[in-house]
């Protein structure tokens, strides 16, 4: 979890005047880890930190006070929850969000800069690590959130759309959609999302990052099999295809043709998704999302083990 800038950026620009209360810090059973955070405005609110009365509460004070404030869940919210959570919250306008810009990461709190906190930073940039959002001898510490993992999508039909649904919420994706004209995409696209239109998709691979994943499932299997065809000739962490058994035999057959190393053909995945919860869109996006998650595939660039559903 990290602190998401554009996301308070947007918040502010849109209200006016917007709390942050973040989980702090956690003993015993809680709802959200460390990290987690929503805002609130007159009227509204986003994010969660695990909804029930601590989210209730939290909502309703928070814009009565700034800082750390301590709540045992049992016993002070009727939560079923025994352990006990710190909550901090921050007040931001225009002038207040401006102070935030540059930073890498964003420690608060009252009095001089704590030599823990100070140690905490200096050790991180050293390292060129991330601290984990924490609290720091009073101080609330959290790095500004910078996607680390790229995904492109290649498609804006109804399984596109619900895969793009389903994943923009995430903190740590930064998602290119791609498709060959303005209509196909929906309006508005999920915020934090870049659409692209291109006439000619496979071109447009021929230029994305060579560690990014892609997902491709246009409306046309010749789209399809160019973009496997200058995926692999530009390189990719990892690529899943919308298809079939047959679908996956017949493209491995002309990429061949094209080619290119049957190793490397083989580590496109065809098909995706998970057979056991079936062929609608919004099934096939859990599935896929659900491997998506699954962090041994941006380390090793393995798609993990899972029943496939068979599309297309």
């Amino acid at each position: 979890m990290s602190f998401d800038l554009e996301e308070l950026r947007q918040a502010v620009a849109a209200h006016g005047r917007v709390a942050r209360v973040v989980v702090a810090e956690t003993a015993g059973s809680a709802p959200r880890e460390a990290g987690a955070a929503m805002l609130v405005w007159e009227g509204g609110q986003s994010g969660t930190i695990g909804g029930g009365a601590l989210e209730k509460m939290a909502t309703e004070t928070a814009f009565e006070r700034q800082g750390a404030q301590r709540y045992p869940l049992g016993p002070g919210l009727g939560q079923c929850c025994g352990g006990a959570v710190t909550l901090w919250t921050d007040w931001y306008d225009a002038a207040a969000l401006a102070r935030l810009e540059g930073q890498s990461v964003i420690a608060r709190g009252t009095g001089d800069r704590p030599l823990s906190v100070a140690r905490l930073l200096d050790r991180a940039r050293a390292r060129g690590e991330r601290p984990a959002p924490q609290l720091v001898d009073g101080w609330m510490v959290e790095p500004v959130a910078a996607p680390q993992r790229r995904l492109w999508i290649w498609g804006a039909g109804h399984v596109g759309r619900a895969l793009v649904a389903t994943l923009a919420p995430l903190p740590d994706l930064a998602i290119t959609w791609a498709d060959t004209a303005p209509d196909r995409f929906p309006d508005p696209v999920p915020p934090g999302v870049t659409a692209v239109c291109a006439d000619d998709p496979a071109r447009l691979a021929a230029h994305a990052p060579r560690d990014a994943g892609h997902l491709i499932l246009t409306y046309s299997h010749a789209i399809d099999l160019a973009l496997c065809d200058a995926l692999l000739a530009r390189g990719f962490g990892w690529c899943g295809l919308i298809g079939s058994d047959t679908k996956k035999a017949r493209f491995r057959k002309q990429l061949c043709a094209l080619g290119h190393d049957l190793a490397q053909i083989d580590r496109i995945r065809c098909p995706i998704g998970q057979k056991a919860l079936g062929k609608h869109p919004q099934a096939l996006a859990i599935g896929v999302a659900a491997q998506i998650l699954d962090a041994d595939l941006w380390k090793t660039r393995a798609w993990p083990i899972y029943s496939s559903a068979s599309t297309g």
